[in-house]
């Protein structure tokens, strides 16, 4: 039996075998990027500044002022439409360390335009998106997820909506007064 050459000097059996492999192999591709997991952030947003309560020494509230969209308890693929307003949170017991380090890395994104990742979806049940007038009362209990993950602009409902509200002017309102704790 006689072989047959290419101009690269392999046998074409050889390179049908690697076609098929490359076939599939793209054929997997596809489909794994079609079928996607439910997703387990609970926040997307971009941060215009941070407010510690009752000081930045020692902080026992936060207000996260910016533009969010938060994680829709009815639905584990789905978030609510992108809005500006503030975060009001207060920390978990056992879970301050972690949060206030949260924080600390939240107020040093604030004003960068960047869009970040925080939160679980399953510890956001009950979070409030308050408008910029509103009076900062009754904190939700900081979720603690996986920590903040910077998140590039891409082609995600969510991440669409935050950066066009990003794109927008931003509410020049001052933080409200804060209540008596």
């Amino acid at each position: 039996m006689q072989n047959t050459f290419n101009s690269t000097g392999q046998p074409l059996v050889r390179l049908g075998n690697f076609f098929k492999i490359l076939c599939a192999a793209a054929l997997l591709a596809g489909i794994a990027s079609t079928a996607r997991a439910s997703d387990p952030t609970g926040i997307y947003g971009f941060v215009d500044r941070v407010v510690f309560e009752p000081g930045d020494a020692a902080p026992e509230r936060v207000q996260v002022w910016g533009g969010f969209a938060l994680a829709d308890a009815k639905n584990r693929d789905a978030y609510h439409d992108a809005a500006r307003g503030y975060l009001y949170f207060k920390l978990r017991p056992g879970e301050e360390t972690i949060a206030k380090k949260e924080w600390a890395d939240l107020k040093s994104l604030a004003g960068t335009g960047q869009i970040v990742a925080f939160g679980s979806r399953r510890s956001t049940n009950a979070l409030t998106l308050r408008k910029a007038d509103a009076k900062a009362e009754s904190p939700d209990v900081y979720p603690i997820g996986w920590g903040l993950t910077k998140v590039k602009d891409r082609d995600y409902a969510p991440i669409r909506q935050l950066v066009r509200l990003r794109d927008q002017k931003a509410d020049a309102k001052q933080p409200p007064k804060k209540s008596a704790q």
